[in-house]
């Protein structure tokens, strides 16, 4: 079930992909903002309680939801709920579209074209950023975004539901990270005061439940590229970024694709990087980090990325289909 469940919910985000400002997100967004208003008091006790609350119900929803379809109808009709949050949790197309932009601008030249789009994307300050930098920050970004939007809501969903807890570890995956960049952001939009123990809170929660995925995103990315390469990139230099989580997926990368990664960050749009909460309670895609040896960065590694991406869904999706075909014939 989790392998249909997983092609439905991309076949259907493919042919019609959730709109940014979708009535999901809006109900969550006043979901974390209500919840945060009601329970942040600046206390580590009430911040993890706040963090549990916002994660929490929604999963245990969904997972009550998945139980009483399969009790009462069936496989069939707890596989579509299934879909349905997949296509909620599940996001190519939230990020892909920046990518083509960023990649059909360099292809035409207009390296200035390529900064816009990479700066609107990540509300990041990218300046007279050079063609190289540029290159290597849209690879991290890509990547990265493939993980939290795609890899890690597989890893999750499939770990869960083998368990027979249905959907559920598609939304602690979605929630954690969105919880994360939700309160981080918070300080600095629409005046909505986030305390700085329910930021931290959240970054140390998402760090812990993306563990796993993110190294479950590595091993496919070494599998599908250059196994011996991720894996020593992976040993060696992934403890060098800020986000031991990232640097694993970003050092593997580099490994399986041998292109140079890691570096300078860029400081995000209009934000004092001074800060103590962009020091001790966000984070950010680019971290400062030791490069990574390999191949200088080029605009066909771009191309490599999208291979490397797609072949590791295949990847992902064949093993799924050979789990539920041995389930089956167990």
């Amino acid at each position: 079930m989790s392998f249909l469940a997983l092609l439905f919910a991309f076949l259907i985000e493919q042919v019609r992909p959730l709109a940014h400002d979708n009535w999901a997100h809006r109900a969550l967004r006043a979901w974390l903002e209500w919840i945060s208003h009601t329970f942040d008091a600046g206390q580590e006790k009430l911040a993890w309680m706040t963090w549990g609350l916002a994660v929490g119900v929604p999963s245990v929803l969904s997972l009550i939801i998945h139980w009483s379809l399969l009790a009462w109808l069936g496989w069939p009709a707890a596989m579509v709920w299934s879909v349905g949050v997949l296509y909620l949790a599940l996001g190519f197309r939230q990020f892909s579209h920046y990518f083509t932009d960023i990649r059909d601008a360099l292809e035409e030249g207009d390296e200035q074209q390529a900064r816009e789009a990479l700066a609107h994307w990540k509300q990041v300050e990218v300046g007279t950023l050079p063609r190289q930098e540029l290159l290597r920050h849209v690879i991290e970004f890509s990547v990265l975004s493939a993980h939290r939007h795609v890899f890690g809501v597989m890893a999750c969903f499939s770990v869960f539901a083998a368990l027979g807890f249905g959907p559920a570890g598609a939304v602690i995956y979605r929630m954690s990270e969105w919880v994360a960049r939700f309160w981080a952001h918070a300080p600095h939009a629409d005046n909505k005061f986030v305390s700085l123990a329910l930021q931290v809170c959240a970054k140390k929660a998402w760090h812990l439940v993306d563990w796993l995925p993110a190294r479950m995103t590595a091993v496919a990315f070494g599998v599908v590229g250059n196994f011996e390469d991720a894996i020593d990139c992976w040993r060696n230099y992934a403890q060098r970024f800020s986000d031991d989580n990232d640097g694993v997926v970003i050092a593997a990368t580099s490994g399986a694709l041998n292109v140079q990664l890691g570096g300078a960050a860029l400081p995000p749009s209009g934000v004092d990087t001074s800060d103590a909460v962009m020091q001790e309670g966000a984070s950010s895609d680019g971290q400062d980090s030791e490069s990574t040896p390999g191949r200088t960065p080029e605009r066909s590694h771009l191309a490599s990325v999208v291979g490397l991406v797609w072949r590791s869904v295949v990847l992902w999706m064949v093993l799924l289909a050979l789990l539920t075909l041995a389930r089956l014939l167990g």
